[in-house]
């Protein structure tokens, strides 16, 4: 199979690397969300061997591509990759896992699925231990941070109305609901922001 390539997954992987080694501990199982390529996966599960990755998706065939690159990759730390839909609760994961990671989806999803997002995550995290790691474009304060990240939020809602960058404190208030304290923010390339949440 002909595996598809995503150019801001290459350009974003190692600055996002950086701050996994910060926040994920040394061994341990994390539950990506909407792996796309799987090019993340693979790439975090190489330079963080300690670690069992599981790579979601809800689209059959990114579900095709992530095994693809997990069989060609030969890396034994990536799990088969999991239809998982967010808006689907509860999610039918039978094992607990240490973090929750997500990249480029909150913005290109509807609201609720930010929502879901932590829903689930508090179902599969320990209290006092779980995290919740976003990646990708925010508002803050109600603006935006960058005049080009003005203009892909108008895009993206002509695309899709429920779409859209969201506003860093909307997320902040939600993860808050369902037990998560936001502890950690990374300012990274093309004006997008790492924030790991931390359940209570």
């Amino acid at each position: 199979m002909e595996l598809n390539t995503s150019a801001a997954a290459e350009r974003n992987k190692q600055p996002i690397l950086a701050e996994l080694r910060q926040l994920l501990p040394a061994s341990g199982r994390v539950l990506e969300i909407a792996s796309g390529t799987g090019q993340h996966v693979e790439y975090f599960a190489r330079e963080m061997p300690g670690l069992a990755w599981q790579p979601t998706d809800r689209d059959d065939a990114d579900l095709a591509q992530i095994d693809a690159r997990r069989r060609q990759s030969g890396l034994a730390n990536i799990l088969p990759a999991l239809r998982l839909d967010v808006l689907e609760q509860p999610w039918r994961m039978a094992r607990q896992v240490d973090a929750v990671l997500c990249i480029n989806m909150i913005h290109i999803s509807p609201w609720e699925t930010t929502t879901a997002l932590f829903s689930g995550a508090e179902r599969l995290t320990a209290a006092g231990a779980g995290q919740v790691i976003l990646y990708g474009p925010f508002r803050e304060g109600g603006l935006h941070t960058a005049p080009s990240n003005e203009e892909f939020d108008g895009w993206l809602k002509e695309k899709d109305a429920r779409f859209g960058v969201r506003n860093l404190e909307d997320v902040e208030a939600v993860a808050d609901e369902h037990g998560f304290t936001r502890a950690h923010l990374a300012r990274l390339p093309a004006n997008n922001l790492l924030l790991g949440f931390r359940r209570r």
